[in-house]
């Protein structure tokens, strides 16, 4: 069963970003900026498994 690998990655950056965003009290400004980051992971993901 093939993941979807960017979907990982926006998970992983949410949830990251909203632990951020919980720490310096701007929870809004860290989902964006995890959900972006996110993206990126989740890109970076898919170029290895190919």
């Amino acid at each position: 069963m093939k993941r979807n690998r960017m979907g990982l990655g926006i998970v992983i950056g949410i949830g990251i970003g909203a632990a951020i965003g919980v720490a310096t009290n701007n929870v809004a400004m860290w989902v964006v900026i995890g959900a972006a980051l996110g993206v990126a992971l989740g890109a970076a993901f898919s170029r290895q498994s190919q």
